[in-house]
């Protein structure tokens, strides 16, 4: 019961206190970039979630397996680089063969998500910060994929009633949505202290 309690800690907590994307910023390119339509936003979420929930799968092993048993680790971020790449191009292959449409919409920040900070900062941090077991790694890879669609459907949200607004024209195109992010930003750092006090 401890360890269930424990990975739904790791879960919560991934998706609302540490959120990638809102708490420490990292994969704003695609967060800016595909949050104008819900649609993309929410195939773009679903994207980087499968991948990094995958790329956790690969990396933890060949971090504890090959790289550490071969005192290797100096080598962790080109080769977590190379798996993340390496999915990307399998998941962008699938979508162009199953689903055309989604595959047209992303457009070039389908292949951006090789470049995905967040990506990479998770499977780094699963292993370096957190020093999670595989289980708990995969849970909050899946919590951080989840933060980050959960994060693009709400900006999507913010960015659709800017458009529907009336503002200022200095404000017009980026500096609004940049205003808009950082209040969305701030309303996440509202759950900070939240998940410990339900389990506590």
């Amino acid at each position: 019961m401890d360890a269930f309690k424990s990975l739904i800690i790791i879960l919560m907590s991934s998706v609302l206190v540490n959120n990638y994307v809102l708490s420490r910023f990292l994969g704003i390119c695609p967060f800016l970039g595909v949050s104008k339509k819900l649609n993309q936003a929410v195939g773009m979420g679903i994207a980087v979630t499968l991948v990094m929930v995958v790329a956790t799968a690969v990396t933890w092993p060949i971090q504890h397996y090959i790289l550490n048993v071969f005192d290797l680790g100096y080598m962790q971020t080109i080769v977590f680089i190379l798996v993340i790449a390496s999915l990307v191009q399998l998941t962008e292959m699938m979508l162009k063969r199953y689903i055309p449409a989604l595959h047209k919409s992303l457009g070039v920040y389908l292949p951006l998500i090789t470049t995905n900070c967040a990506v990479l900062g998770v499977t780094i941090d699963n292993i370096t910060e957190h020093n999670f077991n595989f289980v708990e790694s995969l849970v909050n890879s899946l919590g951080c994929g989840l933060g980050f669609l959960l994060a693009m459907v709400l900006f999507s949200g913010v960015r659709s009633r800017i458009n529907d607004s009336e503002i200022p024209e200095s404000f017009k195109g980026l500096p609004a949505t940049l205003i808009a992010a950082s209040f969305v930003s701030l309303a996440f750092f509202g759950f900070a202290g939240v998940v410990d006090k339900l389990f506590a």
